[in-house]
Order: structure tokens, then C-alpha cells, then sequence
């Protein structure tokens, strides 16, 4: 166990991770909701015998209340108001133990270090052509060749970035990042068992990491800008835009789909943007997609979603025994489950 002592914010992500309130965790704990408060704050610190009542009640380690934390901000939810903020803040804690393995993994020279280029954009009104030039930038400088990404979170995990799926029954709770500054954490939805949307929200994850970092989130802007990123890394300019049709021709979209391993949504709008397509064409390829029910499941499906790999590696490796010591084994378990499913 470290000899740091007690990590007051380590005592608010486990609670989150219960999902319990302050009150809620005093009422089980048998202590008054001030002294969480106090813990949690820093202005008291609980005695040894405490911090085991605390690790009972929140089902963790004693020494997980021991280990440094890096703090970052709420993270970049795309359904706020749809997603409750118990939900967002669970989330978000088992994206803490995601970091904490990465971190481990990292020391224990089993998970690589982090790469993610910081290329801040001018401000909430960039042009798109700035982003498609940031995209651009990331894919020279993490030398990707001309053409599609043959996996994106395999991609994401060669550079230092967690990337887990989402152990949480809640479809409302869409993928979502933590720009950490060594290893920062993305988590894909269980709910989205769709290989060509999983491949965009990873790459619209990596958009908030590159483009925005602890800056800004949470506004509509952040979010157009991050899918102006991930259509341009996943289907670059120059690389596509004779391919595309000019009019709506479904075999060369279901080819396309194949090729670039995205989706039929996102090779119409692409188009779109490019200008290969007109505003009416768009528009009637849209309706013709909905009539079929394609806007809900496409055809030509591509598989199951890319799954993460490294992290689950490193849990199954006996290098991981300390961290796995000090970190809460039901949620251990929930990140290997929910990234094999």
C-alpha cells in the first residue's frame, strides 16, 4: 500500500462509484454528513478505523484511499440533459480507475506512453477548414498512410489513451473522455453494438482531447467541432472525395461503407460537406434511408465494435496484482466484462 496519506478525493470517487450521496454514505457508514463533508474537503482527515468503516460501506480497498489522484474536469458528456448527473459522475469515477490502471500499466512498461498532440482551436467559431486541418495534423503526426484507419481504439491505445467500454446499464450515457494529461481515459458505450458508429464516437472522443483538452466542453460548438474532427480523420478530404457519389447511389455508399468502416449517415453527410452532393440530393438520400428504417439500423452491418485490448492485457498479466490490490474489484471486473462483451 503507498504510504501517501489519506487522498480525500479518492473518498468522493468511491462514493460516486456507490453511488451514494454524502448523507446516504453518513446514514450507512454511521457517521454525521458534516464529517463526510469534512473528509471529502480536507478540512478533517478520518482515523484508521474509519477509513476501514468507509471501505466497507463503499465495497474498496482501504488503500485505494491511499493512492494519488489526478483530478480533470466532468468530462465531455454529449447527452447532458438526458444523462442524470448520478450517472454522469459514476461514469466518470470508473473512468478514474480506468486512468489508475493505465498509470500502472505505464510503470509496469505494459501500456504505452501518452502522445496525444494538444492543437487547441482558435475558439468556438473555428472554421471547419481549421479543424479539418488539425485532423490532418494528427494523422501526419501519428503517421497514419492515406485511406481508412484500420482500427481506431487500437490506434488510440498505441498512443497512451485508455479506452474502455462502458460498464453501465444506462443507454442514456454516451461515450465520453477525460483529457488526463499522461493517459487520457475514452469510454465507448455497450449500448452502440454498431462497429461504424463506435469508430466515429472514438474518433470524436479524440477530437475533445486534441481540439479542446481541459479548456472548453459542454456547449453545442464543442460538440459540431469534435464531429467535424472525426469525420475528417476518418475520411480524409483528399482521400475520399472522388469516391463519393454525386447522386444517391446506394451499391457505391454500401461499398464505401465497407472500405471506410463508417457509416452510411456518415459518407452522406461527408458528401455533403465536400460538396460532391447538393443540398436537395442530401436531403433526399436522407428521406430515402429513413422510409427504409435505415436511419435506425443500417444495412450492410460490419461487424461487432472494435474492442480495447491493452488494458485487459495488463489485467491478465501478473504485473497488475499490486494495482488490482488497491482498486475496487467489482469495478476491475465491470471494465474486463464490458470491454470483452
Amino acid at each position: 500500500m503507498s504510504t501517501q496519506a489519506f487522498e480525500r478525493t479518492r473518498l468522493r470517487t468511491a462514493r460516486e462509484l456507490a453511488g451514494l450521496s454524502q448523507t446516504q454514505l453518513a446514514r450507512e457508514s454511521g457517521l454525521t454528513p458534516a464529517a463526510i463533508s469534512q473528509f471529502e474537503s480536507g478540512a478533517a482527515r478520518p482515523s484508521p478505523d474509519t477509513t476501514g468503516v468507509l471501505a466497507g460501506v463503499l465495497a474498496v480497498p482501504p488503500g485505494f484511499f491511499h493512492e494519488a489522484m489526478v483530478e480533470s474536469h466532468e468530462g465531455f458528456f454529449r447527452s447532458l440533459r438526458r444523462t442524470s448527473v448520478s450517472d454522469r459522475r459514476r461514469a466518470r469515477a470508473i473512468a478514474h480507475v480506468a486512468h489508475d490502471l493505465a498509470v500502472h500499466a505505464s510503470s509496469a512498461q505494459r501500456f504505452c506512453s501518452g502522445d496525444v498532440p494538444m492543437l487547441p482551436v482558435s475558439g468556438l467559431q473555428a472554421e471547419r477548414a481549421e479543424i479539418e486541418e488539425t485532423a490532418a495534423r494528427v494523422r501526419a503526426m501519428w503517421g497514419l498512410p492515406s485511406g481508412p484507419v484500420p482500427n481506431v481504439v487500437e490506434l488510440l491505445e498505441m498512443h497512451g489513451i485508455a479506452v474502455t467500454r462502458l460498464p453501465l446499464d444506462n443507454t442514456d450515457v454516451d461515450a465520453f473522455s477525460l483529457p488526463f494529461s499522461d493517459h487520457p481515459v475514452i469510454v465507448l458505450g455497450t449500448d452502440k453494438n454498431d462497429r461504424a458508429r463506435s469508430r466515429f464516437d472514438s474518433a470524436h472522443e479524440l477530437a475533445h482531447l486534441v481540439l479542446h483538452g481541459e479548456q472548453i466542453w459542454g456547449v453545442k460548438e464543442v460538440e459540431t467541432q469534435a464531429h467535424q474532427f472525426a469525420a475528417a480523420f476518418l475520411m480524409p478530404a483528399e482521400d475520399i472525395h472522388d469516391q463519393l457519389p454525386t447522386t444517391v447511389d446506394w451499391p457505391a455508399l454500401f461499398a464505401l461503407k465497407r472500405q471506410w468502416q463508417v457509416s452510411l449517415a456518415a459518407l452522406l453527410m461527408r458528401a455533403r460537406t465536400l460538396g460532391r452532393m447538393s443540398e436537395n440530393t442530401y436531403l433526399t438520400a436522407i428521406k430515402a434511408a429513413s422510409a427504409r428504417g435505415w436511419r435506425r439500423i443500417e444495412p450492410v452491418p460490419l461487424g461487432r465494435p472494435e474492442q480495447p485490448t491493452r488494458l485487459l492485457a495488463y489485467l491478465a498479466s501478473a504485473d497488475s496484482a499490486p494495482v488490482r490490490a488497491i482498486l475496487p474489484s467489482q469495478i476491475v471486473e465491470s471494465l474486463k466484462t464490458a470491454s470483452t462483451g
